[in-house]
């Protein structure tokens, strides 16, 4: 099984960039899952029904957010569907470690069109984040009820200390562990001993004349100053980041992961 995972969709300028590229990343790589994380897709600040539903057009089989998930509150009533629909309200998922009261789910599990079943898992980190449960335990909990060999983690976190350490305990246990919310791509995407494909930061799909994603002259100003800003999605230089990982879809285990970047 190929999967492509495609890093924090930013504001219109990363929907822009990923629908150029999406079509023929997937084509070429012979795709069977894509998975966006999409927290940022509306305006750089969380998402909307509408855009989830023009993520799921470009190919999004499953969109996975993170701390910004509570920003669109239109968002939260449309993901108010049963635990066992597949529309697309329930393919949009939240960090499973956020409250238990907390709308919406933490792990989608499905099928691809040629019927190989996955899991995509959406956690979130705790360093210099909110206090939220504990991820590595939460993933302990959600494995033990998952029964595809495929699964896909998205990691939210701040901190490569913490992914890292994820990664490693979660090797051979996850199919990948790919991180997002820094917006800057590592290149350090690798295969683990046990076959976990890994990468700390796919990275933003996004503007990058900016500061992680907004327009960098308030940003600088607010180092220089220390006043607040009102922070605006940039738009220049628009890129997709995303990897892609091959596995066994009968074993789970990664034998391939590669990155991308593309511009306009």
């Amino acid at each position: 099984m190929n999967i492509l995972f495609i890093g924090d969709v930013f504001g219109s300028a990363g929907r822009r960039i990923v629908a150029e590229h999406v079509g023929h990343v997937m084509e070429t790589h012979a795709i069977d899952l894509c998975v966006m994380n999409g927290e940022n897709a509306a305006g750089g600040f969380g998402i909307t029904p509408s855009i989830a539903e023009e993520l799921f057009d470009m190919g999004a089989e499953v969109i996975t957010t993170g701390n910004h998930f509570w920003d669109k509150k239109e968002l939260l009533e449309w993901i108010k569907v049963p635990a066992e629909s597949q529309e697309r309200a329930r393919r949009v998922i939240r960090p499973a470690n956020f409250a238990p009261s907390t709308p919406g789910f933490g792990v989608y599990e499905g099928v691809t069109a040629a019927g190989e079943a996955y899991a995509v898992i959406n956690l979130q980190g705790r360093v210099f984040m909110q206090q939220i449960d504990d991820p590595f335990r939460k993933a302990d909990e959600l494995l033990k009820t998952i029964a595809a060999k495929v699964v896909l983690l998205d990691f939210h976190a701040e901190t490569t200390s913490e992914k890292v350490a994820l990664g490693w305990y979660l090797d051979g246990r996850v199919t990948a562990l790919l991180g997002t919310h820094t917006h800057i791509p590592t290149a350090d995407e690798r295969i683990l001993p046990k076959g976990t494909a890994y990468q700390t930061d796919v990275g933003m799909s996004g503007p990058y004349d900016s500061v992680i994603g907004v327009e960098y002259e308030a940003v600088v100003q607010r180092f220089l100053t220390g006043a607040p800003a009102k922070f605006e999605a940039a738009k220049g230089n628009p890129k997709m980041c995303a990897t892609v990982v091959e596995c066994d879809s009968t074993t789970g285990r990664a034998y391939g992961v590669k990155r991308i970047m593309l511009g306009e």
